[in-house]
């Protein structure tokens, strides 16, 4: 989840109870999830240079009916009747999930905050199953727990039992995920895991896979070497979304020139990735892919004029 530019002041770590520093949260929530641009602009950053995708065109921006803030990381459903998003990631902002119901493919009306989720820490960058579990970020207890992805049950606009997702972090101090999404049966999730610096930035971004076993998630050890090795380059790469046969993998990227989106295929969910392409269609600074129902568009958030907006393109 990148973050505006700011000229606050980084605060310097608070040591462990070991002697280990560790990020504040005032650090995370300002370093998650920058990832593009903010406190650094990507140079010095290695970078691939695929060939164009020449499959989505025609962007345009999407209508939110009765909302006018920022909005950023959206997830349209799996049937999709709902779009999550948070608001500004901005460390001044309050940044909270928020949903809308879908009017056509190019507008929402907005239906207010997400009851029973939001807290004055961060929560954001939500995604869901076909079942309605519904899995977010928060910074809530990272100063305890070291972890961030939570998940609960969405009904009617409000989420309950809300949990840590069991099996995800490795509780390991300087060290936060975030950016996830739940594939649409529930049983994989594809997160972002990130090396935070002493002055609580990210050294490192890489997205990681998870297999829900029963009550519980296990690391794909195999999937940062094998499966995803050709989406994590030495740059930033983050906010991932799969297609519905998860065949099918967009993302984000730290270019050079600032944050890009890209896709990658594979033959079959076994398989690894193929090579990624860059979206030409998709310009400026523009993060945090989701896909439709019928794959035929794909909505991001885009900085324009200051202000994050949904756009989508298609093909």
């Amino acid at each position: 989840m990148p973050l505006r530019p700011t000229t606050r002041p980084v605060r310097k770590l608070c040591p462990w109870s070991d002697g280990r520093p560790r990020p504040s949260k005032a650090q995370i929530a300002h370093g998650l999830l920058l990832l593009a641009g903010c406190l650094m602009t990507g140079a010095g950053y290695a970078t691939q240079s695929p060939s164009a995708s020449t499959e989505f065109t025609n962007p345009q921006r999407v209508t939110m009916r009765g909302y006018s803030d920022h909005a950023m990381e959206p997830f349209l459903t799996r049937d999709g009747k709902y779009l999550f998003f948070n608001n500004s990631n901005d460390p001044q902002a309050n940044t909270n999930l928020h949903w809308a119901e879908r009017i056509d493919e190019l507008t929402f009306q907005y239906k207010g905050e997400i009851a029973g989720v939001n807290s004055a820490a961060l929560e954001g960058t939500p995604s869901m199953d076909r079942e309605g579990i519904f899995y977010f970020v928060s910074t809530r207890s990272y100063n305890q727990t070291a972890s961030t992805i939570y998940l609960g049950k969405f009904v009617n606009g409000a989420i309950s039992d809300i949990e840590l997702a069991p099996g995800i972090s490795t509780s390991t101090p300087g060290i936060v995920n975030f950016d996830s999404e739940i594939s649409g049966n529930g049983k994989t999730l594809y997160f972002v895991e990130s090396q935070f610096t002493l002055a609580g930035r990210p050294k490192t971004a890489r997205i990681l896979m998870a297999r829900r076993m029963g009550n519980s998630f296990h690391r794909d050890l195999d999937s940062a070497t094998i499966s995803l090795q050709p989406i994590n380059t030495d740059t930033l790469n983050y906010a991932p979304a799969t297609s519905l046969s998860e065949v099918e993998m967009f993302f984000t990227r730290l270019d050079a020139d600032g944050p890009a989106i890209y896709t990658a295929n594979r033959p079959t969910v076994a398989a690894a990735f193929g090579t990624p392409r860059k979206i030409r269609a998709i310009t400026g600074f523009a993060e945090a892919p989701t896909l439709s129902p019928d794959e035929k568009s794909l909505y991001y958030h885009k900085n324009e004029k200051g202000c994050f907006v949904i756009y989508r393109v298609t093909r």
